[in-house]
């Protein structure tokens, strides 16, 4: 039945993709704005069309930066269902087919790790999609994980941020299976993704049944004790306030931050 269900579903999504494709063409949105509302009507869309239940604890920030933890594609479309947002992501997903030219298309602002200035020209994708009132996503964690534990913040992008002086906001995003599966189905494999290619866990996760998101915002933005350069610090901090809205889910740290004295600039 799961495998059948995941054609039917498969189906459907693709059905979903060629509208939204097809109202891209149709409209060719220029502003950000009007290509983030895109964004957020497709994924508003494929949500309620595949069973999806969202429940949210908190406001979604009308602007400035949005932190949350990785656990899959699916925190893309889940985030940008409930309200129109930029994100900033790996640039290996614009190589996805069909999704990759969607999130192109859509704004995304794509960061290219060990190219020099890749990461000067996504502050300044990021800043412009600040200005321009949207509230702009991206996962520190620069990996997904299956939620057992929260994985090191990055700093490079909470670094540029933060030199932007953007609000940041945390979020918090956790998954459960409200139905009966097949047997050894597992939140942590089969709707986060861990080792699978992407197609096989696509299909698999298309099978399930039940999925239901929560995603947790913070009431106020991140207050930083530190000083706004000390980009490690400041990961430090940012990760705190995200495993707290998971209940204080356990966190990976890279180097402990031990004093202000003993923080390196970066």
């Amino acid at each position: 039945m799961g495998k059948l269900r995941a054609v039917v579903r498969g189906i459907k999504l693709m059905g979903y993709f060629m509208q939204a494709a097809g109202e891209l063409i149709v409209d060719q949105p220029e502003s950000r704005q009007r290509r983030a509302e895109w964004l957020h009507l497709f994924c508003s869309r494929a949500m309620k069309g595949m069973g999806i239940k969202v429940d949210v604890v908190g406001t979604f920030p009308s602007h400035g930066a949005v932190i949350s933890n990785h656990l899959s594609y699916l925190d893309i479309v889940t985030l940008a269902s409930l309200h129109p947002c930029v994100f900033v992501s790996k640039i290996e997903i614009a190589d996805v087919p069909v999704l990759g030219w969607m999130t192109t298309r859509a704004g995304t602002v794509y960061v290219e790790r060990g190219r020099g200035g890749s990461a000067l020209r996504a502050s300044k994708a990021m800043k412009a999609a600040m200005d321009d009132g949207l509230p702009v996503v991206f996962f520190p964690e620069g990996t997904t994980s299956n939620g057992s534990k929260l994985l090191k913040f990055h700093s490079g992008l909470l670094g540029q941020a933060l030199a932007a002086k953007a609000p940041m906001t945390a979020a918090f995003i956790r998954y459960s299976l409200t139905e009966k599966n097949d047997p050894g189905v597992t939140v942590g494999q089969d709707v986060c993704w861990g080792d699978k290619s992407l197609w096989q866990h696509v299909f698999g996760f298309l099978g399930l049944r039940g999925v239901h998101a929560e995603v947790r915002f913070g009431a106020s933005p991140i207050e930083f004790s530190q000083d706004r350069l000390h980009r490690k610090a400041a990961s430090v901090e940012a990760q705190a306030a995200v495993a707290a809205l998971g209940g204080n889910v356990p966190v990976e740290l890279d180097n402990p931050v031990i004093a202000g004295a003993d923080l390196v600039r970066e």
